[in-house]
């Protein structure tokens, strides 16, 4: 069933161990490192891409930029992202930005110079 599906699971933002001071008290949330993971569909089997510092704080290996993940899963999709390009008072636009790159390390099917 999953070579033909991509499974996809994604938190929002990290959490981290020790709490932060406010009304009530509660955990910090931390926006530069979080954990999402992806089955099928074209990614490498048990493949761990990036890593963070021990309390998950920040990324040390491995940055994903969110531009760079819409690339991979809509490649992963069968969509070239760099055709869903249109230009509006003199500057490209598109659903990844134009600055994005699909992630080669995580795909399964695909040579590094594929793309």
């Amino acid at each position: 069933m999953l070579d033909d599906r991509l499974v996809i699971w994604s938190g929002k933002f990290g959490r981290t161990p020790m709490g932060e001071v406010r009304e009530s008290l509660g955990r910090d949330h931390h926006v530069d490192a979080f954990t999402l993971w992806m089955a099928g569909g074209g990614v490498k089997k048990g493949f761990i891409h990036g890593e963070t510092d021990e309390l998950g704080f920040g990324v040390t290996q491995g940055k994903v930029h969110v531009h760079d993940l819409n690339a991979t899963i809509m490649h992963l999709l069968g969509f070239d992202h760099e055709r869903l390009t249109y230009r509006f008072q003199g500057r490209d636009f598109r659903l990844t930005d134009v600055h994005d790159h699909v992630v080669k390390e995580i795909l399964a099917w695909c040579a590094v110079d594929c793309l």
